[in-house]
């Protein structure tokens, strides 16, 4: 039988992204960040939609946007802006937003 060599997953990503500490990785790391986040409010708004019973529709005639924006803005494929994120929150009926900025303290976005 013959003998198969495994590469570890993290061997292939240095390999890919670069190493560790170098402009590439952090850059690609940044990268996967932005995305992770865009992901995680585009759900957000989807679940928040989806409990109103909001169409896409609805929600970007709300808004004074196409529904095309609101699916690029639910499946994280558009960057937000955060007045684009206050109007739409605002349009689903969150009052208030706040960012926590860790040990600085948090701020009211709206």
């Amino acid at each position: 039988m013959a003998r198969m060599n495994l590469t570890p997953a993290n061997e292939l990503v240095d390999e890919v992204w670069g190493q560790i500490g170098t402009p590439e990785r952090d850059k690609m790391e940044a990268q996967l960040k932005e995305e992770l986040n865009a992901y995680f409010v585009g759900e957000a708004i989807k679940k928040a939609r989806q409990a109103q019973n909001l169409t896409q529709e609805e929600l970007g005639e709300r808004i004074g946007v196409q529904r095309a924006q609101i699916s690029r803005l639910e499946k994280g494929k558009s960057v937000i802006t955060l007045s684009t994120m206050s109007r739409v929150f605002k349009a689903l009926g969150i009052k208030s937003g706040i960012l926590d900025l860790g040990t600085v303290g948090k701020v009211a976005l709206w």
